[in-house]
């Protein structure tokens, strides 16, 4: 009887399956959401994807790696921020305002920010993600936007009062702001952001 082929070197077993990639990482959204960044591992990734470690470590390398992935995916509405270039800048603090805010009320897209934030707020590297995303992708094209010499302290501050307004109402939960109309949010934080943008 002969003992089992050899392993081939180069890309670890199931590599070749196109949904992998996918599936590991769905598992690493979902493990980030429920253990935040400091209790999730490579290893929970792959066992909770149903695949080797190695295979995680051939798509994405390092768990930070694994998490900006996920990260980027589960911020791809916000990073899709194209739209606001069209918009009229006297209008682009209200339609900010409720483009992010909408994308915190949608259930889909509400887990993995959660998970993203609780992270950011406890691991330096899990916020050195949040802020490339945010600041530099999100933010600097508005600050692009804006004709002045202090345009990118403003978007920073436009944007420490949407994420502050964020973390209150989803992540800590204070009352009344978490259980507020998001209209009456949006109509009372817009012209705050705005005067961040354009204001004296």
């Amino acid at each position: 009887m002969t003992g089992a082929p050899a392993r081939r070197r180069g890309r670890p077993p199931g590599a070749e399956s196109a949904d992998t990639r996918d599936r590991i990482l769905a598992a690493a959204r979902e493990e980030f959401s429920e253990r935040g960044y400091e209790k999730t591992s490579v290893r929970g990734i792959a066992k909770a994807a149903g695949v080797d470690s190695a295979l995680v470590h051939h798509y994405f390398g390092t768990k930070d790696q694994v998490f900006e992935a996920a990260v980027e995916l589960a911020f791809a509405p916000a990073l899709n921020a194209e739209a606001l270039a069209e918009v009229p800048f006297a209008e682009v603090g209200e339609r900010l305002t409720r483009f992010i805010f909408g994308i915190w009320e949608n259930p889909v897209t509400r887990a993995p920010l959660l998970a993203i934030v609780r992270s950011a707020v406890n691991n330096e590297a899990a916020a050195a993600v949040f802020r490339r995303l945010v600041v530099s992708q999100v933010m600097r094209r508005v600050a692009g936007r804006l004709d002045l010499p202090d345009a990118e302290l403003r978007a920073e501050l436009a944007a420490a009062q949407l994420v502050g307004c964020a973390m209150l109402r989803y992540v800590i939960k204070v009352e009344p702001l978490a259980s507020a109309d998001v209209e009456q949010i949006v109509r009372r934080v817009a012209p705050v952001v705005q005067g961040h943008l354009t204001g004296p």
